[in-house]
């Protein structure tokens, strides 16, 4: 690209940016760490467009192998909608580790729900017949050999913490916060999104090919497909390393230093889910539903497909939820203390 050409591009995005209202970088692009050695990217405040519109024939030209019925179940990401955040937060630029987790669990004595009411969680089990499950995966449980410390699989305190119940999340945060002095707690639902899209508006922060995953995100991939062979058609190209979990950050941040915003594990969020919500949501620091009975999570995990994996796409579970694939990440609200 010659030098006329890419002032030209700079100029179209700095135009863009400006009628769409999105910033470009976050305010701060140096992580605040806290004292449990948390990272925290500072985001700020601003406009984005939430949601996808995307008609089902341009969704199977991009992922042909999907079946045609998967691509007409997706209203609750319309419509897409402007929403603006009014205020510049703090985000984990990680997911919680185990050895974060497990930081919490030493301190406060706080037992996880998967522990408390003695039905375990989900595990994965090499020989576990996958017909035994409706969705064939693999995964055997509730049982309590499984738990946040033995997901079926090796992890080490690096890893994202899994099979995590939403209480579980909220008892973390609600430490956390006494620990420091400062209000910790689950992102909503639009904070998320705003984040994970960090100026974008394409399927992935990385761009619309599924390929550009490969570098960003821990996805179902050739690694994984060794293990569920008859899924080999919905995997992403290529092999990223991880059959399982990776270590936090190991793949590459989006533009607002955040890593793994797609993949290696799902995330709670604070939000009920409501299939219309999007319809009359209001337009500032919107919350979700009043009430509900599933609570969304957000962002996909080494186990999901690349359609799954849309920055819009939107999954949900039942509260008491602990599942090998499901984890999250706490925001930091700012406080008289942080500098402007």
């Amino acid at each position: 690209m010659n030098f006329h050409a890419a002032l030209f591009r700079v100029a179209v995005i700095a135009a863009a940016q400006l009628l769409t209202g999105m910033p470009a970088a976050a305010a701060d692009t140096k992580p605040v760490i806290n004292s449990i050695g948390m990272q925290l990217m500072r985001i700020p405040a601003g406009e984005f467009i939430m949601g996808s519109e995307e008609l089902p024939a341009s969704l199977a030209k991009a992922y042909p192998q999907l079946p045609s019925e998967r691509l007409h179940k997706l209203q609750d990401e319309a419509p897409a909608h402007r929403v603006r955040i009014s205020r510049d937060f703090f985000i984990g630029a990680h997911e919680v580790t185990r050895g974060q987790f497990r930081q919490f669990v030493n301190a406060s004595g706080y037992v996880p729900e998967s522990i408390q009411d003695g039905s375990g969680a989900y595990g994965y089990r090499l020989g576990y017949d996958p017909s035994l499950t409706a969705r064939g995966d693999a995964f055997e449980g509730r049982d309590p050999r499984y738990s946040w410390l033995n997901p079926g699989f090796s992890q080490t305190d690096a890893h994202p913490v899994v099979n995590i119940t939403y209480a579980d999340a909220l008892a973390f945060a609600a430490w956390l916060s006494r620990l420091e002095g400062r209000r910790y707690r689950l992102p909503t639902e639009a904070e998320w999104e705003y984040a994970a899209r960090a100026g974008t508006r394409t399927r992935y922060h990385s761009g619309d090919d599924p390929a550009s995953l490969l570098a960003v995100a821990n996805l179902f991939d050739a690694d994984s497909a060794a293990l569920w062979p008859h899924w080999l058609a919905m995997a992403l190209s290529g092999s990223d390393g991880y059959a399982f979990t990776a270590p936090v950050g190991s793949f590459a941040a989006n533009a607002w230093g955040l890593f793994d915003m797609h993949g290696n594990a799902w995330e709670w969020v604070s939000d009920w889910h409501g299939d219309d919500y999007y319809a009359h949501s209001p337009s500032i620091d919107p919350q979700g539903p009043a009430d509900g009975e599933v609570r969304v999570r957000r962002g996909g995990s080494w186990h999901t497909w690349p359609f799954y994996a849309r920055v819009s796409y939107r999954n949900y579970n039942a509260p008491s939820s602990r599942y090998t694939l499901l984890g999250f990440r706490l925001v930091r609200e700012i406080s008289s203390a942080d500098a402007p």
